[in-house]
């Protein structure tokens, strides 16, 4: 379990003016890259999951170049290969690098809106969409890929790592503390729907890591609820 109340502090692995990397479970690993909004600098995370020398990276990095930047850390420092890419929703802090993962010919994989809405959008389209769910095998281990409903946008999608307990929600999941971000192509009165769904698909999840800030627990879902609740 990573990054809750009462353990240890989180160890950088990886640091650089443009990319950090820090363990979070025994076989995952969140990577920081850095995105320009409104004259700040935004922390945008998305996780690694390695089994058995195969890996899997949940979003990009924000640009190609830092996405080339985290595949030389994986086949490098980790040895080993990266089966897929899979991305959360349409927005740049999950997919701004995939270009770079599809230079190197990783496959991407996202929810079918996400493929209708990145083409919309004019950015680089996922390789292969699913309608509800998608299962990778990664080593001896296995990523559900799952979409639940709309939230911070009509395409988010929530991905479930068995072996760890371990759900990546990126943007759709806010970090204890933060704000509602970015409304701009969200559906704030089914938000609070969706992550109901989720929690009760995984009653017994331990870790949670959401788009922006600290990984937490259960308890990330019941604050993003309480967050998104139409009758507040």
């Amino acid at each position: 379990m990573g990054c809750q109340a009462g353990e240890r502090p989180p160890q950088n692995l990886y640091q650089s003016e443009s990319l950090t990397i820090r363990q979070v479970t025994e076989k995952t690993y969140l990577h920081v890259s850095y995105l320009d909004f409104n004259s700040s600098k935004v922390d945008c995370n998305g996780l690694i999951f390695i089994d058995n020398g195969e890996a899997v990276v949940f979003d990009t990095p924000t640009t190609n170049e830092v996405s080339r930047e985290l595949i030389e850390w994986i086949e490098s420092q980790q040895e080993s290969k990266i089966k897929a890419v899979v991305v959360n929703h349409f927005h740049a802090d999950a997919l701004g690098g995939l270009d770079a993962f599809h230079q190197r010919g990783i496959v991407s994989i996202a929810s079918a809106k996400g493929l209708v809405l990145a083409e919309a959008e004019g950015v680089t389209v996922p390789m292969i969409g699913f309608e509800k769910a998608n299962v990778i095998q990664v080593g001896k281990g296995e990523v559900m890929n799952h979409y639940f409903g709309s939230g911070h946008t009509q395409d988010n999608i929530a991905s479930y790592i068995a072996s760890e307990n371990l759900i990546y929600g990126g943007c759709m999941i806010k970090a204890l503390g933060a704000g509602k971000g970015n409304l701009a192509d969200a559906d704030t009165m089914q938000w609070a729907t969706t992550i109901k769904r989720i929690k009760e698909t995984y009653p017994g999840v331990q870790t949670v890591v959401p788009g922006h800030g600290d990984p937490g627990g259960v308890e990330l879902l019941d604050y993003t609820i309480e967050m998104f609740n139409p009758s507040n």
